[in-house]
């Protein structure tokens, strides 16, 4: 896969070199390329920002650098083809769709992923509306928050997605088991020594029984995740769901109701 990073900090970027990301770069799994947006400038004091037509506070990203660059990417991408593909390109914003698992699994299976760092008020819109012509242009947000700029999205989605490509992690079924990969959070893991602060080992985990040992998996998944997150609990597939499953679910807090899953506590009394 290549992935091309545009920023006005490449300097920001440099994490992407460390940990599992940084050996699929030197292994060749993954060609990933850090731009500056002031390359693509051509006055004398390097600007890539002006102010916003129609008033307002902040500044807005300058069209013309955001153009070059995009240009230049676009006419390198291996994703151009005979059939009309089109490299992706991922502009981090609170007005996009908000990024999750499902959407990293699907990144991950591109051949070309640009990603724009905006700063300031924004990348003008006339930017995006021109990459169209030859990128799938995608805004994407990481959560309901504002950030300075692009870059730490970036960092997280990188991460997310290079390491579902094959041979980035070591041990491809340790991916199976992860929070979000079936819709659950993970369930908590655990370590040598046994006992630790007065705190000990759940003993189902010593037992050798690899049966009991996935069923007690299994319950702390339902169970953390009806903690943290119950939107996650009444968005699952209920008949995927065991009769162990519906009690655990049960006992905290959920109930089945013609085929859906809902809090209890929304139940009419009959």
């Amino acid at each position: 896969m290549r992935i091309d990073v545009v920023s006005i900090f490449p300097e920001y970027l440099a994490a992407l070199d460390l940990s599992l990301i940084g050996k699929a770069r030197r292994d060749n799994l993954l060609d990933l390329n850090v731009h500056d947006l002031r390359d693509y400038t051509h006055d004398r004091h390097r600007k890539v920002d002006d102010t916003p037509y129609g008033g307002g506070a902040g500044m807005v990203m300058k069209p013309e650098p955001w153009g070059a660059a995009l240009n230049r990417i676009a006419a390198e991408s291996p994703a151009a083809g005979p059939l009309g593909e089109k490299p992706i390109l991922i502009v981090p914003a609170p007005a996009g769709a908000v990024f999750d698992q499902a959407m990293a699994y699907e990144l991950a299976e591109a051949q070309h992923l640009t990603f724009a760092c905006g700063r300031y008020e924004g990348i003008d819109e006339r930017v995006l509306e021109h990459a169209a012509e030859s990128f799938d242009v995608r805004p994407v947000s990481i959560g309901d928050y504002v950030l300075n700029g692009g870059e730490v999205a970036v960092l997280a989605m990188v991460e997310a997605i290079g390491r579902l490509i094959p041979g980035v992690i070591g041990n491809p079924e340790s991916l199976v088991e992860e929070s979000h990969s079936d819709g659950l959070l993970e369930y908590p893991v655990y370590t040598k020594p046994g006992s630790w602060q007065g705190r000990e080992v759940p003993e189902v985990l010593l037992s050798g029984n690899h049966a009991k040992i996935a069923r007690f998996r299994r319950n702390k998944q339902l169970e953390r995740t009806a903690a943290r997150r119950p939107d996650l609990i009444v968005e699952l597939d209920a008949s995927t769901l065991n009769r162990h499953d519906r009690d655990t679910l049960w006992h905290n807090g959920f109930a089945l109701v013609e085929g859906r899953i809902v809090p209890k506590d929304q139940i009419a009394p009959e």
